[in-house]
């Protein structure tokens, strides 16, 4: 049998030329996200005033299943894709596990994270409606980076919203957005009725995702020519991710493997969604049987302890209500929490495949997500994203496992991208002041206990 090679790039004409649309295979459909005013069926056209009416569309289309990317977007894809195909040679040995373990490297372009993906999509969308302006909102920074990446490419002025607290622990995030040309203000903030009402009420707040993301719907439907874009949670950016997954398929269909386990860190949901899609595709056609592992920071557990239930996608309650597991849209978590996995909810297509059964979720502390991430970084020579580092603790210990049982299980994980602007974080590990917070019941039932009342459907 030919030795498996480190990396495996494939060549641009094996690229994938359509994204796949997860839901078009679901069995049981996620429920329909509900317009807050009215709780009925949010419609395609309800979203215009926020969305490109391009993306609204994907967002609501449930039956198409391959969609065309369009040739522009392929090009610029190829300014940074293929993403390699690593075999973790070295970690293996490390850990002297028989299993073999893989991860889809998403780090190599300047936002250093797998963002760009669906921002390059969503940026070409704008463009071609003739949009004058977007908002977004981030929380680590790797979407604000990569759409200032992608808008800067097609000459759209772009304003950020970034959690206050990860603006304070990331600086030089700042000065790369602003290397795209892209405004950046720390959220919650003074210059909209959102950031001024969420101030008033708790004025030492660190922010969150939900605050951003309020403060950057009202900036775009108060702006003419404006609209807003989002990076994870939303069905259309699963759709543009899932070019990580059919990539890493074709990949291991070359080199004859197929998964055992397929890991992924889950904040929101993007990179999860984008991995998994066609070996989930494999699995709700009775094609294959892969476990599927999402891992989300024991500080802010959605899918492991959260609540499947409508709530709202911000904390300013301005969004359309989505079906998903959620902590409460009012849920913030601690401030000292150094991953970008932030996000109070989930992805509704996530959440529904999980809730029925599809997949696996685990929740584990950060100072443990920190020593898994220093021992990839001394075996592998890449400095792990601290969210990736998630999928890199769970891939170890399934890894581990497989040494206890003898089992030569294929081990395949989502390196989501670099850790090069979370030094803050690896300091505070590597001179032992990080902490490890996890809420209390209590806690969490802050949040529950403002769940929306919906006559009928939730009361």
């Amino acid at each position: 049998m030919a030795k498996i090679p480190h990396r495996l790039y494939l060549t641009e004409e094996q690229m994938p030329s359509k994204w796949y649309n997860l839901r078009a295979d679901m069995k049981e459909q996620p429920d329909p996200m509900l317009n807050p005013g009215t709780f009925k069926p949010t419609a395609e056209e309800d979203l215009y005033p926020v969305f490109c009416k391009k993306l609204a569309h994907q967002e609501m289309d449930a039956e198409t299943k391959y969609v065309d990317i369009p040739e522009e977007i392929q090009d610029f894809y190829k300014m940074y894709r293929p993403s390699p195909l690593i075999r973790a040679y070295n970690l293996e040995k490390a850990l002297g596990t028989p299993a073999k373990i893989y991860y889809k490297f998403e780090g190599n372009n300047t936002s250093g994270s797998h963002k760009l993906n669906s921002a390059v999509a969503q940026a070409y969308y704008a463009k071609e409606q003739g949009l004058t302006s977007l908002t977004t909102e981030t929380g680590a920074g790797q979407w604000g980076t990569a759409l200032a990446e992608a808008c800067s490419y097609y000459n759209i002025p772009l304003t950020v919203y970034m959690v206050k607290c990860s603006y304070e622990q990331k600086p030089f995030r700042k000065s790369i957005i602003q290397t795209f040309d892209a405004t950046i203000i720390p959220s919650p903030s003074e210059t909209t009725n959102a950031g001024r009402k969420i101030l008033a009420e708790n004025p030492g707040t660190g922010g969150s995702l939900g605050c951003a993301i309020s403060e950057a719907v009202e900036k775009a439907v108060t702006t003419e020519g404006c609209r807003y874009v989002l990076g994870s949670v939303l069905n259309q950016v699963l759709l543009h991710q899932s070019v990580i997954g059919l990539e890493t398929k074709t990949a291991m269909e070359i080199l004859g493997e197929y998964p055992d386990i397929i890991i992924g860190c889950a904040g929101g949901g993007s990179n999860l969604g984008g991995l998994i899609a066609p070996f989930m595709q494999d699995k709700l056609l009775g094609k294959a049987d892969p476990r599927i592992i999402a891992v989300e920071p024991a500080s802010c557990p959605s899918l492991t302890r959260g609540k499947y239930a409508y709530d709202f996608c911000d904390t300013g309650k301005v969004t359309p209500m989505a079906r998903m597991y959620t902590l409460g849209s009012s849920f913030i978590p601690s401030a000292n929490h150094a991953g970008g996995l932030r996000y109070h909810g989930m992805s509704p297509i996530l959440s529904k495949l999980y809730h029925d059964g599809y997949m696996e979720a685990v929740a584990v502390e950060q100072t443990k997500v920190f020593e898994a991430a220093c021992l990839f970084a001394k075996q592998e020579t890449i400095l792990p994203a601290p969210e990736s580092s998630h999928a890199i603790r769970t891939a170890i210990d399934e890894a581990l496992k497989c040494k206890e049982t003898g089992e030569s299980k294929t081990i395949l994980f989502g390196l989501t991208g670099t850790g090069y602007f979370d030094m803050m974080a690896y300091n505070a590990y590597l001179e032992g002041k990080m902490t490890d917070y996890i809420p209390t019941d209590e806690d969490l039932e802050m949040g529950f206990s403002q769940l929306p009342k919906i006559p009928g459907i939730q009361e």
